[in-house]
C-alpha cells in the first residue's frame, strides 16, 4: 500500500462515514473507480484490497446509523441470500485448499458482493437517488476515460505510475493496444463502460449535461479496450432500450427470443451458441467463449451438482499457474464451476425477476412521469448489457460492482409496484409515504 493509496483511502472512508444519506455511495463508488485492485493491506496473510476495506466502512455505516432496507426484505434479495448459502454448501465438497471454490474463498465472495449489493439497496433507494448518483457517475468517468485514451496512444498506464497495482506495459492484441485504467482487463474496463451508457441515456431528461458527458466518456472507455465483448454487451444495452417503443408487443419478442435460438440451432452446423464466435470480430476470442459453452454441455455430468475443481482437460489452453482451469471467461459458468447447476439458476433466477419488475413497475404506475417510466426502462436495458456481457467475461476486482448495482436498484424501486398513485384520503400531510418510498414486492 503506497501513501497516496493510505490518504486516499482515509479521505474516502471519512466521507463514506459523514455524507447526508443521499450522497452515502458515491464515496464508495469513487474508492472503487480509481484506486487499483493492486492498492490493499496485508493482513495474517490476508490481502485487503481498498474496495474490500470500503465495503466494510459501508457496512459499519449501516449498523451505526440504522440505515438498512425500507420495507423489508423482496424476493431478489431473498435469492441472492439462498445463492451465497448453496455456493457456502457446495464449497465444503471442492477438494481442501480448492482454488476459488472453497469456505474461505466463498465466504469473502459472498462478503464482497452481499455487502456491495446491501449498500446498493440502502443507498439507491428510489429515482431521485439513482438519478443523482447516475449524475455523478457520469463525470467521475471522465478521467477514467481520458487515461484509458492516452494509454491507447502511448501504452502505457498511468494508474500504475500513480497507485501501482496493475501492470505499466498495456497490452496489445492484433496490433491494437488494449487500456485498461484501474482495472485488472482491457475488457472489464470497456465493460463497465458500456453497460451504464443505457443510464446515462435515461438520465439526459434530468440532467443533461451529465448525461451527455457521461456517455462520451464510456463511449470513449468501450473504443479504447479494444474489444468486441463490449461492443456486443453496448449493441444489447442499446437494443434493449429500442423496445421501449415496442412495449405493447413485448410477450412477442419475449417469445422470439427461445423461438430465433431454435431457428439458429436447426439452420447453424454448429450448436447455436457458436454464434457467439460469428459475431466477434476477426481475431478475437469469440471461438474461445463458444468454445467453452460447448464444454460445459459436454461436461455437464462432471460439473452440475456441487461443481467442479478440474476444467482444463475441457478446452485446448489453460490458464498460468493453475493447472486444474481453464480460463473460465463465462460469469455464470464460473458460479456453475463453484456451485453446479443450482447456482447458475439462482444466479438467472435474480436476473430474470429483475426483467419481470421493470415491466411490472411499469404497468403498475401509468401515473409517473414520462421521464421516470423510461429511466426504468434503461435500468432493464442496462441489466441487459451486463447479462449479456456475463456470457463473454467473468467478472472480478471492482467490476463486479456494476453487474451487482444494476441487479439491486432494480430491487429498491421495484417497492414502486405497491405505492399508490396519489395520496389516500384521510392521511394526514406527512403521513404518507411519499413520491419515492413503496411497499415491497415479495
Amino acid at each position: 500500500m503506497s501513501a497516496l493509496g493510505i490518504i486516499f483511502f482515509l479521505v474516502t472512508a471519512f466521507a463514506l462515514l459523514t455524507v447526508d444519506r443521499k450522497w452515502a455511495l458515491v464515496p464508495f463508488l469513487i474508492g472503487i473507480i480509481y484506486m487499483t485492485h493492486g492498492q490493499r493491506f496485508e493482513l495474517a496473510g490476508v490481502g485487503l484490497p481498498i474496495f474490500r476495506l470500503l465495503l466494510a466502512v459501508g457496512f459499519f455505516r449501516i449498523l451505526i446509523k440504522g440505515e438498512g432496507i425500507e420495507g423489508g426484505a423482496n424476493t431478489i434479495d431473498k435469492l441472492l441470500i439462498a445463492f451465497f448459502g448453496w455456493m457456502f454448501f457446495a464449497s465444503f465438497f471442492h477438494e481442501s485448499g480448492a482454488d476459488e471454490a472453497g469456505p474461505q474463498f466463498i465466504i469473502g465472495q459472498a462478503a464482497e458482493i452481499g455487502i456491495c449489493y446491501l449498500l446498493v439497496r440502502c443507498y439507491c433507494r428510489n429515482l431521485e437517488e439513482l438519478y443523482s448518483i447516475v449524475g455523478v457517475l457520469g463525470l467521475l468517468l471522465v478521467p477514467i476515460a481520458l487515461e484509458m485514451l492516452q494509454e491507447k496512444y502511448t501504452g502505457k498506464n498511468l494508474f500504475s505510475s500513480l497507485f501501482g497495482g496493475v501492470k505499466v506495459d498495456v497490452v496489445m492484441r492484433d496490433g491494437d493496444l488494449r487500456a485498461r485504467g484501474p482495472f485488472r482487463h482491457a475488457i472489464l474496463a470497456g465493460t463497465v463502460g458500456a453497460g451504464l451508457i443505457p443510464l446515462l441515456i435515461g438520465l439526459w431528461r434530468t440532467n443533461p449535461r451529465a448525461a451527455a458527458t457521461g456517455i462520451i466518456a464510456c463511449l470513449t472507455m468501450v473504443f479504447a479496450c479494444s474489444s468486441s465483448t463490449p461492443l456486443l454487451g453496448l449493441a444489447c444495452g442499446l437494443g434493449s432500450m429500442c423496445l421501449w417503443w415496442f412495449r405493447p408487443w413485448m410477450p412477442l419478442v419475449r417469445w422470439s427470443i427461445p423461438v430465433g435460438y431454435l431457428a439458429l440451432t436447426l439452420l447453424m452446423k454448429q450448436p447455436a451458441y457458436f454464434i457467439i464466435a460469428k459475431l466477434s470480430r476477426g481475431g478475437s476470442t469469440g471461438w474461445h467463449r463458444s468454445r467453452l459453452i460447448d464444454a460445459f454441455v459436454k461436461h455437464f455430468d462432471e460439473w452440475w451438482l456441487i461443481g467442479t475443481d478440474h476444467t482444463r482437460s475441457w478446452m485446448p489452453s489453460g490458464l498460468p499457474g493453475k493447472a486444474d482451469h481453464t480460463d473460465i471467461t463465462n460469469y455464470y459458468l464460473g458460479f456453475g464451476v463453484k456451485g453446479g447447476i443450482i447456482a447458475v439458476l439462482l444466479l438467472s433466477a435474480m436476473i430474470w425477476v429483475a426483467f419481470k419488475w421493470v415491466g411490472n413497475i411499469l404497468d403498475a404506475r401509468p401515473d409517473l412521469e414520462n421521464r421516470d417510466r423510461f429511466m426504468i426502462w434503461c435500468m432493464g436495458a442496462s441489466l441487459a448489457a451486463h447479462a449479456a456481457s456475463s456470457i463473454s467475461v467473468a467478472y472480478y476486482d471492482q467490476s463486479y460492482v456494476f453487474f451487482w448495482f444494476s441487479i439491486a436498484s432494480i430491487a429498491s424501486m421495484a417497492a414502486m409496484i405497491y405505492e399508490p398513485a396519489e395520496e389516500p384520503e384521510g392521511v394526514p400531510d406527512g403521513n404518507n409515504p411519499g413520491p419515492y418510498s413503496y411497499g415491497v414486492p415479495r
